[in-house]
């Protein structure tokens, strides 16, 4: 019935721990803008901007001599992130079906190197890899809803996404470099340039989920998604076969109570009141053992509880927040424990309403 415009960011609190040492690190970033509206009274559109992925370390390794001097240090460094926009349409079939569509456009672009200095030699060795990514996907889904005693609505709903191809382009580059006393970097001389031609093979990924609840009232519900192990063709990025990549698939759950959606006397009864579980396997498998034959799959669990703060004008905050753990300490490999917070701010209003009195 409404149009609604909205706004999501998240911060970000990681603690990286290996078996001996622990890192930490914040960051803050957007989540997503969108856009929704009704068309007519049995269909709706809405189109966004979301980001998928992001790329953002630096970390360092040194080799040292028997005396603890250092004989050489390569420093790894990586920046850029891929995004994505959208624009989905769903229509009520029937009273109980609705039948939805979503096409989305994925661009971005990210860079990585590796600079090596070793000691006495007054050049060190940079590779930097510069790539762009592109790519187009298509989304189908189907909602069931019945209406059962007691005010009760059971929800049943599938979607899939048809496999596709993210392509990556750009070029790699290996050259000498030297560094004055302030550490800032001047390239020397170029050894090669190669041409990055590749692409990623997506699968198709399906998600099924079943709720129910109350309408205003409380909502409970559970959710499967799997996929397939996705491939690549022209790119050399694991050329160690330090990772592979293997089936994903994630159980989520979770819900929500609102104890009095018109409530006059007390604020927080008009409160939504929202929590969450998840399980996933990312379907990234990494060898930690350096010989290419003991690979642990990476999972990650994470756990959430929720506000939704109702504002004047059919508008509401959302404040988030998830406690979550991903990878394992065991096989030389790390953890990362994470504290997401995610605040979106949600306006909705009558839009497209024809006047009565010119």
């Amino acid at each position: 019935r409404y149009t609604t415009y909205s706004i999501g960011l998240l911060n970000n609190d990681l603690t990286v721990k290996s078996a001996s040492t622990s890192q930490n690190s914040t960051s803050t970033s957007l989540s997503y803008v969108a856009l929704a509206f009704p068309i007519g009274k049995k269909a709706g559109f809405s189109a966004g901007l979301q980001p998928v992925s992001s790329v953002g370390y630096s970390l360092n390794n040194a080799v040292l001599n028997a005396d603890g001097s250092t004989s050489e240090i390569s420093l790894f460094s990586g920046s850029g992130g891929v995004n994505r926009i959208y624009g989905s349409f769903g229509i009520k079939v029937f009273k109980q079906f609705s039948l939805g569509i979503e096409a989305d456009f994925s661009f971005g672009n990210v860079e990585n190197s590796i600079i090596n200095q070793r000691a006495n030699v007054s050049l060190a060795t940079k590779y930097n890899e510069q790539t762009d990514v592109r790519g187009g996907s298509v989304k189908f889904g189907a909602q069931f809803e019945q209406e059962l005693k007691g005010d009760l609505l059971l929800n049943v709903g599938a979607t899939v996404k048809l496999g596709n191809d993210l392509n990556v382009t750009g070029n790699d580059y290996l050259y000498s470099v030297t560094f004055n006393a302030s550490g800032v970097e001047s390239q020397r001389d170029t050894v090669s340039v190669s041409t990055i031609n590749g692409s990623f093979n997506m699968p198709v990924k399906s998600i099924l989920g079943v709720g129910l609840g109350k309408l205003d009232k409380w909502y409970a519900g559970v959710e499967y998604e799997n996929q397939d192990a996705f491939s690549t063709t022209g790119l050399l990025a694991n050329t160690n076969n330090a990772y592979r990549y293997g089936k994903s698939n994630r159980i989520s759950l979770g819900g929500f109570y609102l104890p009095k959606i018109n409530s006059i006397s007390s604020y927080w009864n008009r409160v939504t009141y929202r929590v969450g579980m998840r399980f996933e396997n990312t379907g990234l498998l990494v060898d930690g053992s350096g010989n290419n034959s003991n690979f642990t799959e990476i999972k990650d669990f994470g756990i959430s509880f929720g506000l939704g703060l109702p504002l004047k004008r059919l508008s509401t905050i959302n404040a988030g927040f998830e406690f979550g753990k991903r990878g394992t300490r065991a096989n030389n490999l790390i953890q990362e424990n994470y504290f997401n917070f995610r605040l979106s701010l949600s306006l909705s209003d009558n839009w497209f309403v024809k006047r009565r009195i010119d």
